[in-house]
């Protein structure tokens, strides 16, 4: 009786993507930073488009917060600090 097994093989991207834990960072909505200084935050450091940054701004006002971002802790806690340093409120879970 013969078993025949094939090899697969993987680049270290692919290994890390598949055990990498995803987290959000969210964006809060507050009293003190204006719809276009939001949009020009994600615009800027986010390469998001005017009509998504705009639409994300208006869920944060309506919804009071919006996930923009996912990835792991780490990329993540890098976005947090830019944003935060903008003056967002912004957490990573």
């Amino acid at each position: 009786m013969s078993v025949e097994t094939t090899q697969e093989t993987y680049t270290l991207e692919e290994l890390l993507a598949s055990v990498k834990e995803n987290h959000r960072l969210i964006l809060w909505n507050d009293d003190v930073n204006t719809f276009e200084h939001v949009i020009y935050c994600l615009m800027h450091h986010l390469q998001y488009t005017e009509t998504e940054a705009e639409r994300i701004a208006w869920k944060v006002h309506t919804e009071g917060k919006c996930a923009i971002l996912e990835g792991s802790f780490t990329e993540l806690e890098v976005y947090r600090k830019v944003l935060k340093s903008e003056g967002l409120t912004v957490t990573v879970e």
